[in-house]
């Protein structure tokens, strides 16, 4: 989707951070005693656990357990347990016969031991919680020695993905942990790379006073389309801490430069919220392109110190001399945003480094200092965010209604698809924060749909079980495939909410596209009684309809049921009476059948020798409502379409009169040049932020807008006082054709 589609969209991003553990109840011992039976029956697959073995506790190894009972509460965080196994005397087994074995610590996945840990390794807290994670996070965490293996690693990640490259003294220190620990959260998101060879920091090309000290850098390589070309580098200013290294990716992860058409007085962005200052370019028209790249420039210099927006003159009545260039918010509340006349990109860059310059360029231009604007408006952003932090981090300490979901593993994984005519699998990371998020989302699916029959709901965690992920070719978390017996995978690419599954899964238990045998089993079909399997599931009915001539739209059809099995419920009906049917709607094979609320109205279509996309294309489109109602959704269907939108938006449901001349203006002679849609504002509240990014503030509902996101997204309203009629829409709209209308954005 492109950039400017996102205006369109709010979507949140899922984020476990672990700035700091739950403490343990009081008299709680999470550093857990058993003999070595009860340990290796104890063990789970996937689970991860560091064990100690020892015959009795020697004085001299009195200070290890004591840290490893500190660590055990850090460690439970990551589902991982330490237990402490009492050896028997008579016991001569491999870890309790040896007595060389009692100097170690082991680190086991379910029964399969992973790494051997000297317990003069393991010396403190932040050492075993260091090394255990980097034991476990092997794909996350590259550890590299030579800057050959830096730059191949970095090649393969251009135009992919970002990398964040970290330098340590040392491994098992407090900056070791904090990496492994951030890691664990974002190693799904961008490729870390570690090394402790500090001649390697400055062979790749980063200099700087501090050499001795960890050192990270967050490498741009998701941006370079250039394979010749280097990935940008971003140093992170200050010390190797947990919270610091969240605070520098999540910066990292904003948008580069921020276009904002509001009194600067109200925006909030995530360098406010983070503590640092926000440079606004004043712009206009007859500038913008040069502005824009001069803040783009600008945004280079300052990442990760400050912010940068470019705020347009032309969208806001801003009572500022003309002669200001830069406005400057500071992250301390009350403090007003200062307008200012700079020369050159450095005279901002000093500005940011040094507070008291502000006091100064201030003083001097103390009688242009613009009055500060009243009525603040809260963003309310930050808090939507911690909410969903608490939500995911909630959901990851809450044991899951997962009975009715099958684990499968490397060993029985490829029977299971033969038990059942349909197997759907869930393949996710289990400390992942999305695949928590959609596991749990499964699991209300599988409570909806009430054991159906002949279908298998299943799922694999790639975290234990690589090897199959690889085999299916699974290259992200999470990932859903619909297998039936003798064909191949369905791959969902839907939304991730409970209701989205559930339609997916319901309508990939019917064959896409269902050939029907009788016209009594058609007529039920487009009536949503047949099969018995959809009866229940409220949805749009397609049906095919085609002649023994018709054989090359009919395989175009069939494979277009392929590529859209899961999305939709697709018949086809071939046989001698085909003609019957399609002369009772009025239509000649090759053509389609599509019944709408149960079959009560049914439109023919016909069709042309189209090939597959073309036909996958006509059926997506005749899908699309005349006059839909837009949600988060359904938009990106409709954007397909690259068309204008005329768009009303109400707060609350539509009104009668105003849909039904809408609707008619849709049903007439221009509905194939734009899209003509409503938006509920209380269903989908995104909306207000819409309205707001194109008239700074909401303006009177219902209001109809005219906005073209695919030329330049100028908006054009409606005038408010004319009633909305179809007449007097389309008057407006030869208006806006002739370019009499002036944009309200």
């Amino acid at each position: 989707m492109q950039a400017q589609d996102h205006r369109w969209i709010s979507s949140f991003s899922f984020l476990l951070f672990c700035a700091s553990s739950f403490p343990a109840q009081e008299g709680t011992r999470l550093l857990q005693e058993l003999s070595p039976q009860e340990y290796f029956r104890s063990l789970q697959a996937g689970r991860a656990s560091l064990a100690y073995f020892s015959p009795k506790v020697s004085p001299a190894a009195h200070p290890f357990l004591e840290q490893i009972e500190d660590s055990a509460e850090a460690l439970q965080d990551y589902g991982i347990s330490v237990v402490k196994v009492k050896c028997p005397k008579e016991d001569a087994s491999r870890y309790c016969g040896k007595e060389n074995a009692f100097r170690k610590a082991y680190l086991f996945r379910g029964s399969v031991l992973i790494r051997e840990f000297p317990t003069d390794a393991l010396f403190d807290v932040n050492s075993i919680v260091a090394n255990v994670l980097f034991a476990l996070l092997f794909n996350e965490v590259k550890y590299v020695e030579t800057l050959a293996d830096l730059q191949n690693i970095e090649n393969t990640l251009k135009g992919r993905s970002n990398m964040v490259f970290t330098y340590v003294p040392a491994t098992g220190t407090a900056e070791h942990r904090a990496v492994m620990e951030a890691a664990f959260v974002y190693g799904t998101v961008h490729q870390f790379v570690l090394t402790t060879e500090a001649t390697l920091l400055k062979d790749s090309g980063y200099v700087n006073d501090e050499m001795s000290s960890a050192q990270m850098l967050f490498c741009h390589c998701q941006l370079v389309t250039d394979l010749s070309q280097p990935c940008r580098r971003t140093p992170m200013g200050h010390s190797l801490t947990l919270l610091n290294i969240h605070r520098h990716l999540k910066l990292m992860g904003a948008p580069l430069v921020t276009e904002v058409a509001e009194d600067p007085e109200k925006v909030s962005t995530v360098h406010l919220q983070l503590g640092l200052p926000l440079v606004f370019i004043l712009s206009q028209k007859e500038t913008y392109e040069a502005d824009r790249r001069t803040a783009e420039f600008l945004a280079w210099q300052l990442l990760g110190k400050a912010g940068v927006a470019l705020l347009s003159r032309d969208l806001l009545d801003l009572k500022v001399l003309l002669r200001s260039n830069i406005a400057l918010k500071m992250p301390d509340e009350g403090v007003p945003v200062k307008y200012l006349a700079l020369e050159d990109t450095d005279e901002v860059i000093t500005l940011v480094e040094d507070k008291n310059k502000i006091d100064q360029i201030q003083e001097e231009e103390e009688e242009e200092e613009e009055e500060e604007e009243d009525n603040k408006e809260d963003n309310n952003q930050d808090i939507q965010d911690d909410q969903v932090v608490e939500a995911i981090t909630r959901d990851k300490k809450r044991e899951l209604p997962l009975e009715k979901i099958r684990v499968l593993t490397e060993e029985n994984f490829y029977s299971a698809l033969l038990e059942t005519t349909r197997t759907v699998v869930l393949f996710y990371a289990s400390w992942e924060a999305v695949s928590l998020a959609v596991l749990r989302s499964y699991a209300e699916v599988a409570g909806h749909l009430k054991e159906p029959q002949g279908l298998l709901l299943s799922r694999v965690n790639c975290w234990d079980w690589p090897g199959v992920c690889t085999l299916e070719n699974v290259t992200q978390f999470p990932t859903i495939k619909v297998y039936q017996k003798g064909e191949n995978s369905v791959v969902y690419d839907g939304m991730w909410g409970t209701e989205e599954l559930t339609s997916f899964i319901i309508l990939s238990q019917v064959s896409c596209p269902l050939k029907l045998d009788t016209i009594d089993e058609a007529e039920r079909y487009l009536r949503g009684e047949f099969p018995s399997e959809l009866s229940s599931h409220q949805h749009t009915s397609l049906l095919g309809v085609f002649s023994t001539a018709t054989s090359e739209a009919r395989e175009a059809f069939e494979e277009a049921g392929n590529i859209l099995s899961g999305h939709i419920a697709m018949g086809m009906y071939l046989e001698d009476d085909a003609l019957a049917l399609s002369h009772k709607y009025a239509v000649s094979p090759p053509a389609i059948l599509l019944a709408r609320s149960g079959g009560q109205r049914v439109e023919g279509i016909a069709l042309a020798k189209e090939n597959t996309q073309e036909m996958v294309q006509l059926i997506r489109n005749e899908l699309l409502d005349t006059f839909p109602e837009i949600t988060v959704q359904n938009l990106p269907h409709y954007l397909q379409l690259r068309k204008p939108f005329l768009i009303l938006f109400s707060d609350g449901d539509s009104d009668q009169v105003e849909s039904e001349e809408m609707l008619k203006l849709a049903k007439g002679r221009g509905q194939q040049a734009f899209v003509a849609c409503w938006l509920n504002l209380k269903k989908t509240p995104v909306g207000r932020g819409i309205l707001k990014a194109y008239f700074a503030t909401v303006p009177p509902l219902p209001v109809l807008v005219w906005v073209d996101l695919h030329a330049g997204g100028q908006v054009f309203q409606f005038p408010p006082e004319q009633s909305i009629t179809e007449a007097n829409i389309l008057s407006w709209l030869e208006r806006l054709k002739a370019g009499l209308e002036i944009p309200s954005s």
